[in-house]
């Protein structure tokens, strides 16, 4: 898909066959579009200050307290100018999707194949009864159309003998630095599932430009980021799921910049099939303030001394420099499948770096993620994958999904399971073969 000024492209190409549809929706509609729908999604979106505010492109003088407003006429609206004319050829496919511009930062997921009753439902679980696009198709995202063949070229089976490695939950102590919630997850649970898992708010956006000195992250200031115990659940779920070693998750004073170059210098990195990050994450725009060295990172627990084998930052250059043998890599964190200033590129250069360090497929989010929904989805995808690994991760994921979506077993006080706020937020990204 691309997107002009005045009008935008659709080609859907199959494996002998080839169609393309002209779309009356320019990039500045696709943008207001896009934006709207994300303002029913992300809620750090009614905090973002630009040209249009969520107020301005919904309507509405505030936001009503609740779930944030999705707008399925809108949804089915924009399926309707981007497949509509192909319906019959995508029917019962699994949809590689490469797109740029706005359409490079909405989940294809959300879209409503089939009218909606109401805009706005007017009780929250009965999102679930929309027609979304993830009801009929699983979806991989490309970075690029070039990239399917590159990646699938690339692609080889994995010598990698062990099943999982995990980094999360770093010691992190909050604005007040008293914060010790994170020292209290350093190890696996003997019952994950019996654990309640709070939401992961954003902490980055407040003062970013403080992080840094020089080229270097400041420690001390990263220390103070919120913290998230939460992630730890979600990888020893998943590292149980997939009966991994304890060993190898590794969570507080484990999770560090340190450990995963020193595992990489050994060659230890290229051992596991599944390379799983739950942290914080910074896009390169969040930080471009900070001028040389500001890069897309992820963050692991802070040194007490910052120095240039670890800051406290894994940056996308650092990234690119690992060895990895992984099938898939998770990357739990905040707005990593977010595209760069500019969107000229589908993903953020952390996710395109860790393609370069050898991952066949990505899992990222494309906003702040409800942790309890966080677990379920990934750990779903990870069952439901190894109970038939013909699937592929993509159908795996599509069918979590499904099943986050009509789970009613969640406490009234969390947004209703059925909202694709919850549901939605991550993709895969990949050369998207099944049972890869």
């Amino acid at each position: 898909m691309a997107s002009l000024p005045k009008q935008s492209l659709v080609w859907v190409i199959g494996n002998d066959t080839a169609h393309v549809v002209l779309v009356p929706m320019g990039t500045e509609e696709l943008s207001r579009e896009v934006a709207a729908l994300r303002c029913g999604l992300d809620a750090a979106a009614w905090e973002i200050k630009g040209t249009m505010s969520c107020r301005q492109l919904l309507g509405i003088s505030r936001k009503a307290a609740g779930p944030l407003p999705f707008d399925l006429s809108r949804a089915h609206a924009l399926y309707g100018a981007l497949f509509s004319p192909l319906k019959d050829l995508i029917e019962g496919k699994h949809l590689l999707i490469a797109a740029v511009g706005p359409l490079a930062t909405l989940p294809f997921s959300v879209l409503v194949t089939e009218r909606p009753a109401a805009a706005i439902p007017d009780a929250a679980n009965r999102y679930a009864e929309a027609a979304w696009l993830s009801k009929r198709h699983a979806v991989t995202t490309l970075p690029s159309v070039a990239s399917l063949a590159s990646l699938r070229l690339a692609t080889k089976t994995s010598l990698a003998q062990k099943p999982f490695i995990g980094f999360g939950n770093p010691l992190l102590s909050g604005r007040n630095g008293a914060d010790r919630s994170a020292w209290d997850k350093e190890s696996c649970p003997k019952n994950v599932a019996g654990e309640s898992v709070r939401v992961a708010g954003p902490s980055l956006p407040d003062g970013l430009a403080k992080l840094f000195r020089g080229k270097l992250a400041d420690a001390q200031a990263l220390r103070r980021q919120s913290p998230l115990p939460e992630t730890a659940d979600e990888l020893c779920a998943v590292a149980g799921e997939l009966s991994a070693q304890e060993r190898d998750v590794n969570l507080g004073s484990r999770a560090t910049e340190s450990a995963v170059k020193a595992l990489n210098e050994k060659g230890a990195l290229a051992t596991y099939k599944i390379v799983h990050f739950a942290t914080h994450g910074l896009l390169a725009g969040e930080t471009e303030s900070v001028g040389a060295g500001a890069e897309p990172s992820l963050l692991l627990t802070p040194p007490n001394v910052a120095t240039g084998a670890d800051d406290g930052l894994l940056t996308a250059s650092e990234v690119a420099q690992l060895i990895l043998d992984a099938d898939w890599v998770v990357l739990s964190a905040c707005n990593t499948a977010g595209a760069e200033k500019g969107g000229a590129e589908a993903l953020s250069g952390l996710a395109r770096a860790f393609f370069y360090a050898g991952a066949r497929a990505l899992l990222v989010s494309h906003w702040y993620v409800d942790s309890d929904a966080a677990v379920k989805l990934v750990t779903q995808a990870f069952s439901k994958l190894r109970r038939n690994p013909a699937i592929g991760r993509a159908e795996a994921m599509r069918r979590a999904m499904l099943a986050v979506m009509n789970d009613t077993s969640r406490p009234t006080r969390w947004t209703p399971a059925a909202h694709p706020s919850v549901w939605a937020p991550f993709v895969v990204v990949g050369e998207g073969g099944a049972g890869r």
